[in-house]
């Protein structure tokens, strides 16, 4: 059925609103998704406070030109998910990537981060990037690890001494 216009100026008013509070949007084809597998892929979103919105190409680009952002439709192809990501800049292309690996009929075609497109390649490896979690303990590990092992090697002599005083007791 299609839509009237106050519906498609209601969407594009909707998508503009998304756009000026995003951190990231991410671009992927659900051709051949399943609705089932598609409501999981949004209630895994909502869960890190983003979220997925289908979309016609048109109302997109029409809504993305008004707030500046430019993207070039004919690098979206097929059916169009964006996946607005509100809260950090790397989770809805990483929830996305992992996503497609067990569901091979979703597609990132590509992203938009820091008011740059950047392409499907680009994007998969950003997803691969560690979180900001995993690299402070990755840091924290490092740091720690010279003292640690110091620790240990001062702890050597102590064992030592006690088993040589153990054998020398019996």
């Amino acid at each position: 059925m299609a839509l009237t216009k106050i519906q498609k100026q209601k969407i594009i008013e909707d998508l503009k609103e998304k756009a000026s509070k995003q951190k990231a949007m991410v671009f992927a084809d659900f051709t051949g998704l399943k609705v089932k597998d598609l409501s999981n892929l949004r209630k895994e979103l909502r869960a890190s406070e983003n979220e997925l919105k289908v979309v016609k190409k048109t109302l997109l680009g029409l809504a993305l030109k008004e707030k500046k952002i430019e993207i070039e439709n004919e690098k979206l192809k097929g059916e169009i998910a964006v996946i607005f990501g509100f809260k950090d800049e790397l989770s809805p292309a990483k929830i996305i990537y992992q996503f497609s690996q067990g569901n091979p009929n979703l597609k990132i075609l590509g992203s938009f981060f820091g008011n740059k497109f950047q392409n499907a390649e680009e994007t998969i490896i950003l997803a691969k990037l560690p979180t900001r979690n995993e690299l402070l303990s990755e840091l924290v590990a490092t740091i720690s690890a010279p003292m640690s092992q110091f620790v240990n090697v001062l702890q050597g002599n102590i064992k030592g001494l006690i088993c040589v005083l153990a054998k020398v007791k019996t």
